[in-house]
């Protein structure tokens, strides 16, 4: 597994405004958007390619294009959703999954509610976005989702990580699969609740309110 830090003061910036507790939640689905763009940027840069043939004003030449079959974006809702037109603007190409999965706030384990994948991902690049990688078990349950159905190569992007979460994806995904994870920043640890400290809280709550 290859863990990136995005070591950027834009990102550095966006971060500590989205941490910030008095941040209404407009700005923090702008922000969110904004922060996404930026760590896209980083998470496509082993994406496939392919040469193409194009005709300029002046000369024929072989540039580049993403290879085929196109790559998967996969928001893990319902927080995930927040992030995912941030992601489509550097990938307008890609297909969009969804996996709906919640954390039981007793056990901290990922419970699946709703499943929109393709049944075949063979050759498929799918990038898993969701906010906060805390415990790791709902990103494990996601990475478990495409790896049944064939994803070997898997990006996996989040604002925020904290040591518990990386070290169980480290332990569960093996060489079972090409997994990177990018993120903003990885924090301290996890709290009594299952929290990021510091964090900035419920990612799912400060984009859409409580509901």
């Amino acid at each position: 597994m290859r863990l990136h830090v995005v070591d950027h003061p834009l990102v550095a910036h966006k971060l500590t405004v989205l941490r910030d507790e008095t941040t209404a939640s407009p700005t923090f689905r702008l922000l969110v958007d904004e922060l996404v763009t930026l760590l896209a940027y980083e998470a496509t840069r082993e994406i496939a390619t392919e040469p193409h043939e194009v005709k300029t004003p002046i000369t024929t030449m072989t540039g580049t294009r993403l290879a085929s079959p196109p790559p998967l974006v996969v928001p893990i809702l319902r927080a995930g959703l927040g992030m995912l037109d941030g992601m489509s603007r550097l990938l307008p190409t890609a297909e969009v999954g969804f996996l709906g999965l919640v954390r039981d706030e007793e056990t901290f384990k990922a419970v699946t509610y709703a499943n929109r994948l393709p049944d075949d991902l063979t050759g498929r690049h799918v990038f898993l976005i969701d906010p906060m990688l805390a415990t790791g078990g709902t990103l494990v349950a996601a990475i478990d989702y495409v790896l049944e159905r064939g994803a070997r190569e898997v990006t996996a992007v989040c604002l925020l990580a904290a040591p518990e979460g990386i070290q169980l994806l480290e332990e569960h995904v093996g060489d079972r699969a090409n997994l990177t994870v990018v993120v903003a920043a990885v924090d301290e640890r996890l709290n009594e609740k299952a929290y990021i400290v510091p964090g900035l809280g419920d990612a799912g709550d400060r984009l859409y309110g409580i509901v």
